[in-house]
């Protein structure tokens, strides 16, 4: 690890352990900085603001479970990998999801998991997708993420496989043949 990824470390173990606490909507720059005695200006080299932060550390979930999927890991196992990713942090989850600011990690997440599945299936059938396939897609990411949202309120009571079937048995049947391909 160079040295830049163990400033972002640092200072993303500062926010969680802010988080713990605190909402991340009340948590400002210049408490991470302080609470891992960095600077403003070291934080800004590195991040836009505290949720640019709380983004790269989910993107650090991203690069090991969905960004994998259809290519060395099923769907399936994607997602329990996520969940089970999710569960692990899940103090640092349950803070950052309360959060509805427009750069929240609910809207990061929801953009991700979008763009995601329009490129898979764009590779997949070699076209674009049609409008009445793009609006399943939306309405689906978009109810996927409200009840990843839930299962993180209520507790994370069911096991990461079971929100996770549960979730693939949601696919709209006009797009569960090729997503279940990846």
């Amino acid at each position: 690890m160079d040295a830049n990824d163990r400033t972002k470390e640092r200072l993303a173990k500062s926010v969680k352990t802010l988080m713990i606490n605190k909402s991340l909507d009340k948590i400002t720059v210049k408490e991470i900085v302080d609470q891992c005695e960095l600077t403003r200006q070291t934080f800004y080299r590195y991040f836009q603001d505290k949720y640019d932060l709380v983004n790269w550390c989910f993107d650090k979930l991203a690069q090991q479970s969905f960004k994998l999927m259809g290519v060395s890991l099923t769907l399936e196992e994607g997602l329990i990998q996520k969940f089970t990713f999710v569960k692990e942090e899940k103090d640092f989850f349950s803070a950052a999801f309360k959060s509805r600011d427009c750069n929240s990690l609910f809207d990061y997440d929801l953009k991700l998991i979008t763009e995601f599945y329009t490129n898979r299936i764009m590779e997949k059938t070699g076209k674009p997708l049609d409008s009445h396939s793009k609006f399943l897609l939306e309405m689906y990411c978009l109810g996927s993420m409200d009840m990843t949202f839930k299962w993180i309120g209520e507790g994370m009571k069911m096991e990461p496989k079971e929100i996770a079937d549960l979730l693939i048995d949601a696919i709209p049947e006009r797009l569960k043949n090729v997503l279940l391909l990846m």
